[in-house]
């Protein structure tokens, strides 16, 4: 059978070469069919040698590929001869398709691309003239078979050298494709060409190749471009093709290390959506493999929707993210799985209640009662609310009971998680022993979890330090504060300013500066806001206010600087309701310096300022009521903190100075008065100016109340002495 077909191979050749001579396209010189088969043997047969085979063996005998076959036949019907490249190509694609790869590439090399790269195109676009006008040339052109063969000759070279690791080189040879085709033919290949060659099959496969080859050679940006030029030109891939190059450059955009530069389209439409970096033009191309797999365009690829979650977490469009898992076709995404990461996606926005929500139908008999790491989640949620803590504390639980055992870190992660519910449940607690018994309880398990992770895990460290705080046990709160500055190695903002509160705690003031200068100095300009606030009020408390003032300017400058800036580009939302939050407090600040120093008009200013950023604010009704109290205006005073409480009806210090203003006009009932107080202590116990206010209420009372008085005086002045610069939560 091999006989035979060598014996046809032979008579193909003949027919196809007279006299046994070949004409060379670029030098004019003959090459005779007997030395081409000669010198194509003899390369094989040192290729057989050397990897351990004879050519007298049967089994080693190579057939020859009936491709090539196939191929000088379509050749013979077209009445086209072979020349010296066209056989090139044909014996380059034998030799490479026996795994002879530096051997393809010597007769690869003999093939003058220069030359015919030319003569390709204009062959191809003659074509696609004559497709649109109907007209006749006299010039005669490269066949379609020639042409389709000569293109599969460049890739299979652009192949051979990626094989031996010349990368830019074989990026370089398939770029030449590329450009041929397109020059030739920017409307895409003519029918002619794509229905009876294999010359549409290569150029596909090329326009895939190019990217990678770049990517390979380290040449990031070339790379960039081929993908653009791959899904903008006129190629006529097919939809799964299409759906591989945009799926591979989204992970090069999200992963690659690079930055691309915003693509420059001449045709693009006013007003269209243009990506202005990575990730914008990442996750556009995610939506659009989203929106063709909703349209039954191409096949379902999970991994789509984790790139989607990973480029929409990074850049803070978490409600984006959120609309497009809620948009995915039933059966996608597991449902379990889509419960807890659109829980994910509210969570980060701040929407605590839905996310909850989601949990519990997670959570639910129906679903799986007993997941643990959504049981984790939940505990979460719930112990940044004192509303839901007593839930949080049953999720902690309910964790740690259906955890395997053996897990260390898990039930470390549980136990700290515990540790913070139980806390937020001991600060609404009722009673005062209710409220110790928790908080024993949560300084018990938080222990327990840093025993078991060694003193390695900084979340614990933090609220087991903010525990101690809150619990005035400075001593022990001060190492956990050091022993996670030490951890994180001053990488994270709130160590730096817990361990300031604490000093200043302490009443150690110059050494809580100090800690604050040396945060400011390791720390970026965009992440100082809450680091300037902490360090004016450390200057406030040691009566440094002009200083104070200075450096409350330095941080309204930081925050206007940063909400222009942020307009550039994909921002966080949350980063801005930080912002907004930290002026208001801001403003309210230096609006109390002012009136403690009598300058009413500087007051009146700050007042102005902001009520302008936020019209609805407690802070700046309460502050208005401070400055009307200052001047004597008592009623005035009183109807401001109405005003702010009516806004907020837990904000603490309106409810503490509504109770002290009526105490002083002196028309409302001790019992009215009273309530105010007890109501501000159930929100914070630790708040020794309403302990003080209480005691001067029962003292004015008299009688029995006297000794109720002296305990309120005696709370006061404990907790005064331990009361740190600001809250320690």
């Amino acid at each position: 059978m091999h006989g035979r077909k060598w014996k046809k191979g032979q008579a193909i050749s003949s027919r196809l070469i007279p006299h046994n001579k070949m004409k060379c396209l670029c030098s004019g010189e003959q090459l005779k069919v007997d030395e081409m088969i000669q010198s194509s043997e003899s390369v094989t047969t040192k290729d057989r040698s050397a990897s351990g085979y004879s050519s007298q063996n049967g089994e080693g005998e190579q057939r020859l590929d009936t491709s090539n076959i196939e191929e000088a036949e379509s050749s013979l019907r077209e009445g086209v001869r072979l020349n010296y490249e066209e056989a090139r190509a044909l014996l380059g694609r034998l030799e490479y398709q026996r795994g002879n790869t530096e051997a393809a590439l010597r007769v690869f090399d003999g093939i003058d691309i220069a030359a015919i790269a030319p003569k390709m195109k204009i062959s191809i676009s003659k074509r696609t003239e004559r497709r649109k006008f109907r007209s006749h040339w006299d010039v005669p052109l490269m066949s379609k078979h020639a042409v389709s063969l000569l293109v599969e000759a460049i890739y299979l070279k652009a192949r051979a050298l990626q094989d031996l690791g010349r990368f830019k080189e074989a990026a370089q040879t398939c770029n030449i494709i590329l450009d041929t085709v397109e020059s030739a033919s920017p409307e895409g290949l003519p029918e002619n060409f794509t229905t009876d060659c294999k010359l549409q099959e290569t150029v596909c496969k090329a326009v895939e190749l190019l990217p990678e080859l770049w990517k390979l050679a380290g040449f990031s940006h070339e790379g960039i471009l081929s993908y653009r030029r791959a899904l903008l030109s006129h190629w006529s891939l097919d939809a799964e093709s299409v759906a591989k190059i945009q799926k591979e450059f989204a992970i090069f955009l999200l992963y690659g290390g690079c930055d691309a530069s915003p693509p420059n389209l001449r045709s693009q439409m006013d007003g269209s959506f243009i990506p202005r970096n990575n990730i914008e033009e990442a996750i556009l191309l995610l939506m659009i493999l989203l929106r063709k797999f909703s349209l039954k365009r191409i096949e379902w690829d999970p991994s789509i929707i984790d790139h989607l979650i990973f480029a929409l977490s990074v850049s803070g469009q978490l409600n984006s993210l959120a609309s497009q898992i809620e948009e995915l076709l039933p059966g996608v995404l597991d449902r379990k799985e889509r419960y807890y990461t659109l829980a994910l996606c509210y969570l980060g926005e701040d929407d605590n209640l839905t996310a909850l929500n989601l949990l519990k139908k997670l959570l639910s008999a129906m679903e799986d009662p007993n997941c643990v790491k959504a049981l984790l989640l939940a505990s979460k949620v719930c112990g940044g609310n004192s509303a839901y803590a007593e839930e949080g504390v049953s999720f902690a639980r309910r964790a740690l009971s259906n955890l395997d055992r053996g897990c260390d870190q898990m039930e470390s992660v549980a136990n700290c998680l515990l540790g913070i519910s139980l806390s937020s449940q001991a600060r609404s607690s009722a009673s005062d022993s209710e409220r110790v018994s928790r908080q024993n309880e949560a300084l018990e398990v938080l222990e327990k979890a840093e025993r078991m992770m060694l003193g390695k895990d900084h979340r614990i460290l933090f609220n087991l330090s903010l525990e101690n705080a809150e619990q005035r046990k400075l001593d022990a709160a001060l190492r956990y504060a050091k022993q996670l500055l030490k951890l994180e190695a001053g990488s994270n903002v709130k160590g730096w300013i817990l361990l300031a509160r604490i000093f200043s705690a302490q009443k150690r003031f110059v050494d809580a500066e100090t800690i604050v200068n040396a945060a400011l100095d390791q720390t970026g300009k965009w992440s100082q806001g809450e680091l300037l606030r902490s360090k004016a009020k450390v200057q406030i408390a040691q009566g440094k206010l002009k200083n104070a003032v200075d450096t409350y300017t330095h941080l309204l400058a930081t925050i206007q600087l940063r909400t222009k800036i942020s307009s550039v580009g994909i921002k966080s939302s949350k980063g801005g309701k930080c912002d907004r939050s930290l002026e208001i407090e801001t403003w309210h600040d230096l609006a109390n310096i002012y009136i403690s120093m009598s300058q009413w008009r500087d007051a009146e200013v700050c007042l102005s300022k902001l009520k302008s950023t936020s019209p609805y604010s407690a802070f700046g009704w309460h502050a208005t009521g401070k400055l009307y109290e200052a001047k004597g205006l008592l009623k005035k005073a009183l109807g401001a903190y109405t005003k702010a409480l009516d806004l907020e009806p837990t904000h603490v210090a309106s409810l503490v100075s509504t109770a002290t203003v009526l105490r002083q006009l002196g028309n409302r009932p001790m019992a009215v008065v009273r309530s105010f107080l007890t109501d501000a202590l159930q929100l914070d116990r630790t708040n020794h100016i309403t302990w003080f206010n209480l005691g001067l209420l029962y003292k004015a009372e008299g009688g029995r109340s006297v000794l109720e008085a002296a305990e309120c005086f005696q709370a006061a002045a404990l907790l005064e002495e331990t009361a740190p610069v600001e809250p320690f939560r």
